[in-house]
């Protein structure tokens, strides 16, 4: 990763980092993103990558609609980071590589499945307004029920601190 923070060099971590890096390791097979950021504060980076963990393989959203959620993120966040490493994902999860251009355009992507253009709503209005509105929350709680809201607030909160700290050090795939 390219980063105008000095990223630590793994054969200097101490104790704490080690643990991180393998738990990181473990789940996700390298340190990109914004781990090697976090990883000078590893009582952060501990949970963070516990959480992010779970925003990416354990909620009850498929991976092509939880990538779906983080390219919205993304995007808002003009974050080409997330985008370098997130966009690959989506589109071998299966989304379109038009849709992809068209979230990271902030145009309104065509999205043939209907649970895919109900999350690009919620996604992109909870991040607009800070808030769901009462008709969209409903909506939302039909389809995906009160975890999946909870679990969809949960990945687009997760991804706005990874766009943050991607942008805030301008990390970059080099």
């Amino acid at each position: 990763m390219q980063s105008r923070l000095p990223l630590p060099e793994t054969s200097r971590f101490d104790a704490a980092q080690r643990a991180v890096h393998d738990s990181i390791l473990s789940t996700r097979g390298n340190l990109s993103g914004p781990f090697l950021a976090w990883m000078h504060s590893p009582a952060l980076a501990s949970p963070a990558e516990k959480l992010g963990a779970f925003c990416r393989y354990q909620t009850g959203f498929a991976l092509v609609e939880s990538e779906l959620l983080i390219l919205c993120v993304a995007a808002h966040f003009h974050c080409p980071g997330e985008q370098q490493i997130h966009e690959p994902i989506a589109l071998q999860a299966g989304l379109s590589p038009e849709a992809i251009a068209n979230i990271r355009a902030a145009a309104s992507p065509v999205l043939t499945d209907e649970r895919q253009r109900l999350l690009h709503r919620l996604a992109t209005e909870l991040l607009a307004t800070h808030r769901i509105g009462d008709a969209l929350y409903r909506q939302g709680i039909a389809a995906f029920g009160e975890r999946g809201m909870v679990e969809l607030v949960g990945i687009v909160g997760y991804y706005a601190f990874v766009a943050m700290t991607l942008n805030a050090f301008e990390m970059r795939l080099a």
